[in-house]
């Protein structure tokens, strides 16, 4: 396979047919190796149009919603980022590319550590590794530029949109089981959110935050 073609094929025809135009974010894509964020038995479908697992429960984002979710946070260089669900540490390695840092917080303690094992090679040294569930709480005393939830949510909750700077934005799929949308929340100033739908996916629920079964008899 041709790596530099491959990744130029997937930018030119998965990432911006579909809405991924951001010319500084595609950059970022082609910059960080791809191939070297995916388990050796996915090699040949490194670039496809699909969520890669790399566990029995954790896949990486498919190339098209990566690109969808750098157009919509625009970033320009010097933001402070939070990302929730560092995967392999792919996106993570994109999102510092453009911007100033990323602090990324993994639950799974083998994806942890392969994502710092990932990041190393790269010599990245604007990214903060964090291991453990994500909680609001633990980041009362900061506040982002731009946050990425890697995972769904059945709702956002205040806590999550306080974390934002005042024009900053949070990136998060929501909704439920059958029906969920991307959704891009900005804050406007120090009360008020603005939320957008971008577009209908699905993802996996964030570990710990699955809505409740509703029965009914």
């Amino acid at each position: 396979m041709d790596i530099k073609q491959a990744r130029k094929n997937a930018i030119e025809q998965q990432i911006r047919p579909w809405g991924g135009l951001n010319v500084r974010a595609n950059q970022a894509l082609s910059d960080i190796p791809r191939e070297k964020f995916v388990p050796a038995e996915y090699q040949k479908l490194v670039f496809a149009d699909i969520e890669i697992p790399l566990n029995s429960v954790d896949k990486m984002l498919s190339p098209k919603i990566e690109g969808r979710i750098l157009d919509s946070l625009n970033l320009q260089g010097n933001e402070d980022v939070l990302e929730v669900g560092t995967g392999s540490g792919y996106f993570t390695s994109v999102l510092a590319k453009l911007s100033k840092s990323v602090q990324s917080i993994e639950i799974d303690q083998e994806l942890h550590d392969l994502a710092k094992e990932n990041i190393q090679k790269l010599k990245l040294k604007n990214i903060t590794l964090i291991k453990g569930d994500f909680d609001c709480s633990d980041f009362q005393e900061e506040q982002f530029d731009a946050i990425v939830i890697g995972s769904a949510l059945p709702l956002v909750q205040d806590d999550l949109k306080k974390l934002l700077t005042i024009g900053g934005k949070l990136f998060v799929v929501i909704g439920s089981k059958h029906h969920m949308h991307a959704t891009l929340i900005s804050r406007t100033n120090e009360l008020d959110w603005h939320s957008k739908s971008l577009f209908e996916t699905h993802l996996e629920f964030m570990k710990g935050h699955e809505p409740i079964e509703q029965f009914s008899f």
